[in-house]
């Protein structure tokens, strides 16, 4: 992955695509200052360099029938690179899991999962978190409101020149 130096006109194409990312090219380029071509030769590079890493479309779960969600901390037996490692191999395999972070602290992973139902929250749990070899304590806490959910990263505050 190259390694390239961002600057102000980098952060504005980041900011225009984490916004609408099926923006057009022409588009985008008037909005950052550019002409089509330097825009898309940017925006190339910021793909090749693993900036943008994909576009994709945010789905609102509950319209499609994922209105529960929970956030899960697990801790495990052993904290030995095998254990953490066949841990994350597992639970990266199921689809209910939206995200894991390895953690500091009580807990060794949090993890964001969605469920239709409770009933099925409990089949994952009973189905596959609990039987991933070394998981010592699960513990859920169910979510009652999304207060803030962004996708957008804060850019503003880092940029240069």
């Amino acid at each position: 992955m190259p390694n390239i130096e961002l600057d102000r006109t980098d952060y504005k194409i980041l900011h225009y695509l984490q916004n609408s990312g099926r923006i057009s090219n022409s588009d985008l380029a008037d909005a950052v200052g550019l002409s089509p071509s330097p825009c898309l030769r940017r925006v190339k590079a910021l793909e090749n360099a693993g900036i943008l890493k994909q576009y994709v479309a945010l789905v609102d779960a509950k319209a499609v029938g994922l209105p529960i969600s929970i956030i899960v901390n697990v801790s495990l037996h052993s904290q030995e690179r095998g254990s953490l490692m066949e841990f994350e191999t597992k639970v990266a395999e199921y689809e209910e899991v939206l995200e894991c972070y390895l953690m500091t602290g009580n807990f060794d992973y949090t993890l964001r999962v969605v469920a239709p139902d409770l009933d099925s929250y409990h089949r994952f749990l009973a189905e596959k978190l609990t039987r991933i070899k070394g998981v010592a304590n699960i513990q859920s806490s169910f979510t009652l409101k999304q207060v803030v959910y962004r996708t957008e990263l804060p850019l503003s505050g880092i940029m240069r020149n």
